[in-house]
């Protein structure tokens, strides 16, 4: 009986962290000539929003976004402001029942297009 109690708490607690650390990190490089400014990163939940104001040339930036509130199926979403003025969209990836799929996704913002890389070991 002591054994099964045992077994039960480590895995009540190996559950907790594993709820605790769920989310995604988040890499944005600006290998552009120009500032990328006004950049969002977020699920299709929008529950929560990694907010940076600007991005230099040749800088890069890390965050994790937490989806411990996240329920559903859905999608990341990068919003950025070219130095142009153009608003920039890049939808991608896919999480399910509000657990990422992957440990990290990179973004590589170039002059003319987004690169994406997932890194998907967890």
């Amino acid at each position: 009986m002591k054994k099964l109690l045992a077994i039960i708490m480590i895995l009540t607690l190996n559950s907790c962290f594993m709820f605790k650390n769920n989310g995604i990190e988040m890499t944005i490089k600006n290998h552009s000539n120009k500032p990328i400014t006004n950049i969002e990163f977020t699920t299709t939940e929008k529950l929560s929003v990694i907010k940076v104001d600007r991005i230099e040339p040749n800088e890069s930036i890390t965050e994790f976004l937490s989806m411990r509130k996240n329920k559903t199926d859905g999608a990341y979403s990068l919003v950025f402001t070219r130095a142009n003025g153009e608003k920039e969209t890049a939808d991608v990836g896919y999480y399910t029942n509000g657990f990422s799929l992957e440990i990290g996704v990179n973004f590589t913002i170039k002059n003319d297009t987004t690169i994406v890389n997932f890194d998907l070991s967890k």
